[in-house]
């Protein structure tokens, strides 16, 4: 595609989808779906947020209708909160409402929010119908590619989910523009994250460019993004399931995902809490012996950011060990961590002792 729109492939054989990123695609979306031959007479369920939904629910609509498709809007409130059976279960109801058929096609138009609770939506509402991912946040590069969706139980973090890819994830950077400074910086952890277990040389750009990623510089913030999801789609395209390699993605998620949970999916942001289970997992390398200045490197950079680096201290450590055992990473009674072995590399280690990770959690603690 022309007009400075980045183009790359998720390549899973017949599965394979493009990831565009760029500005003003939103209004290219009717198009996109005439040239992929996606059924005009099939209705289409447009599934954001509360927050997104004026800023950008009707320029897709208008796009799409304007091809001669039809529409209807289901709106969720923002949150973590509404990934979740009950709001499933109203989504599921919508698809019925809207006489959604075996032809048609599920958007999600948000963050990863939306993207995983209308993902799931797709993968489930008759065994599975098309789906396409348009995220409206940073942190979304990350969950709008790879085809995990999910909702969460009270219990554990996305742990009602499949593997479910889209047809293509369209990423307008202008919808960016609008995005509170808190949701940037969470963001950006996790393109930090793309470059701590594949890139060095994208850790050091992104420590050099951080003003320009804060402010939104929409040349450094298109780079970034293409690097973030370069490595997501590498990664998948090798291992779609994970089943070995594309658990290095978990960087961060064990420590991240129970403090989510224990906080009650509200009080951190996602990539809030990864960034402290990023510096956690840093910190598990000089357990293992590994340069210890992997551990001051990470830390500084996501202080850089402005992404908290430290556990609220009123957060249980006894709720968050427990909640790491209802983790999916946990296996065999054993915790599984992906530990950096160096800036830009990590290994995923199932030898990690118990009493290590407690003291980690424990000196992560706000205070300590």
């Amino acid at each position: 595609m022309a007009g400075g729109i980045k183009e790359l492939t998720v390549d899973l054989g017949e599965r394979s989808y493009p990831i565009l990123i760029g500005p003003g695609l939103l209004a290219r979306v009717g198009s996109l779906f005439a040239e992929r031959g996606f059924a005009v007479k099939s209705p289409i369920l447009l599934i954001t947020d509360a927050s997104v939904e004026d800023l950008y629910a009707g320029t897709v609509e208008q796009s799409l209708r304007d091809k001669g498709y039809t529409v209807a809007r289901a709106v969720v409130p923002s949150g973590e909160t509404s990934k979740s059976l009950t709001v499933f279960d109203d989504m599921i109801t919508a698809c019925l409402e809207a006489g959604l058929d075996r032809r048609s096609t599920v958007i999600a138009l948000g963050g990863g929010v939306v993207g995983d609770l209308a993902g799931f939506v797709a993968a489930t509402y008759m065994r599975g119908v098309r789906f396409v991912q348009i995220p409206t946040t940073i942190l979304a590069h990350d969950s709008s590619v790879g085809g995990k969706v999910a909702v969460n139980h009270r219990l554990a973090k996305n742990i009602i989910g499949a593997f479910y890819q889209p047809e293509f994830v369209m990423y307008d950077l202008d919808t960016l523009l609008t995005l509170p400074i808190r949701e940037v910086k969470a963001g950006l952890s996790e393109v930090v994250k793309h470059g701590l277990i594949w890139n060095a040389d994208f850790v050091a750009w992104c420590d050099d460019n951080v003003d320009k990623l804060l402010a939104l510089d929409p040349e450094a913030l298109g780079y970034a993004l293409y690097e973030g999801c370069k490595v997501k789609a590498i990664v998948v395209s090798r291992d779609e399931r994970e089943n070995d390699l594309r658990a290095i993605l978990n960087l961060g998620h064990t420590i991240g995902h129970a403090l989510e949970a224990v906080a009650g999916y509200g009080e951190l942001l996602h990539g809030e809490a990864i960034a402290i289970g990023m510096v956690g997992s840093a910190r598990l390398a000089g357990k293992f012996g590994y340069d210890p200045s992997i551990e001051a490197v990470t830390e500084a950079l996501f202080r850089k950011i402005g992404s908290p680096v430290r556990i609220p201290g009123h957060l249980d450590v006894d709720q968050i060990m427990a909640a790491m055992q209802h983790d999916k990473k946990f296996m065999e009674g054993q915790m599984v961590f992906v530990v950096p072995t160096a800036i830009g590399a990590v290994e995923i280690r199932h030898d990690v002792p118990t009493a290590w990770v407690r003291e980690i959690v424990e000196g992560l603690r706000e205070g300590n």
